[in-house]
């Protein structure tokens, strides 16, 4: 992901540095930042319980199938338990009433054409089985978090396809206590591909520009960056960890100008999923790429080769760096160099004591 207000990259998930670019029409919004829960299910209507009797009048009767679910006319009818289809008759239903809602366009976005249902439903179940299952990722410091109110989440980018934006996204929502969505900035150029674009706006992207990044955390949500953009996650595997340059500051800026707090999120493990040995560059000018990357599976196994290693992944979120003192300070570079500064650094030193904690990138 990308920052607002800095140099354009060609393609890809990346910096912070692109000129101000297109931004949603102004609309109220459909709806905002929280945890839509699972519709479709029909509810169950309770149970009236008999009066009672006295139990020497009507001895209770016990159920002889072995459930548990008989009683007598002395006491309250124990509640039923699901037999084995229901579980599976739920999820069929509640599957339909999803599909009869996505035919028949009864469903939400917002202005920027973020769609919460189908998050919850299609996306995050498919990156639960990654970052859960393939890269058993531990998350700490969620708790630096806010439970309401906006926050600008600021991490290291890597992992030569930008995989760390989309499971730190999924990950800081299931951890979180309030579930909160996290609203990724991307490159002009993500936004320019048929399929990804689609994808991009109905998961919660916008454009990495001042004036969409400053509307999001105006309205009170929560906004993630990746400053180091192409650099980031086009890196080689041997400069693996070492923070690039942040560019000129922009999503500083953003904050500053709405008094945001910065949280720093450090992400260990991305850099071995496509470990990049050697960028043909001429091949990327030809394709119109920020790189082309040669990996130990890439392009020698074909589409093969686009599966991602399954490193141990460590994301560990710092805490906010206060910045509502420092409005009027928002056009100052100064200012916004140092706290851009402080950010890297912040984040620099959290990947060293990751990097510690797991001496065995593709450990248990």
């Amino acid at each position: 992901m990308t920052g607002p207000g800095e140099g354009r990259d060609p393609a890809g998930i990346g910096r912070f540095d692109v000129p101000p670019g297109p931004t949603a029409p102004d609309a109220e919004p459909a709806r905002r930042n929280g945890h839509r829960p699972a519709a479709g299910a029909a509810p169950i209507p309770p149970q009236a319980d008999e009066p009672d009797r006295p139990a020497a009048d009507q001895p209770d009767t016990a159920s002889t199938d072995g459930t548990g679910t008989g009683s007598g006319p002395g006491g309250t009818a124990p509640a039923v338990p699901d037999r084995p289809g229901d579980q599976w008759d739920r999820r069929v239903a509640n599957g339909l009433a999803f599909l009869r809602r996505r035919l028949s366009g009864d469903y939400e976005v917002d202005e920027f054409g973020f769609d919460p249902e189908l998050t919850d439903a299609v996306f995050h179940p498919l990156l639960r089985l990654l970052y859960r299952d393939w890269f058993r990722t531990e998350v700490s410091g969620v708790e630096h978090v806010p439970l309401d109110g906006p926050a600008l989440v600021v991490g290291n980018h890597s992992g030569t396809v930008a995989l760390d934006a989309l499971i730190l996204s999924a990950a800081l929502h299931d951890k979180h206590p309030a579930h909160r969505y996290l609203r990724l900035l991307g490159a002009d150029l993500v936004f320019r591909m048929p399929v990804v674009s689609e994808i991009a706006r109905k998961t919660g992207g916008t454009v990495a520009c001042n004036p969409d990044a400053e509307r999001l955390l105006g309205g009170g949500d929560l906004v993630g960056v990746f400053p180091e953009g192409f650099k980031g996650i086009g890196k080689l595997y041997s400069d693996r960890y070492k923070l690039q340059r942040f560019g000129r500051g922009g999503f500083v800026s953003a904050a500053l100008r709405t008094g945001t707090p910065i949280v720093p999120v450090a992400i260990v493990g991305g850099e071995e999923i496509y470990p990049m040995l050697a960028d043909i560059k001429p091949l990327a000018r030809l394709l119109k790429l920020p790189y082309f990357p040669v990996t130990p599976t890439f392009p020698w196994l074909g589409p093969l080769g686009m599966v991602p290693l399954p490193s141990k992944w460590l994301i560990q979120f710092c805490p906010p760096i206060p910045t509502a003192h420092l409005t009027d300070s928002a056009d100052d570079p100064l200012v916004v160099f140092n706290l851009a500064d402080q950010v890297r650094e912040t984040i620099q030193q959290t990947l060293h004591t990751l990097l510690e904690r797991r001496p065995d990138p593709f450990g248990p």
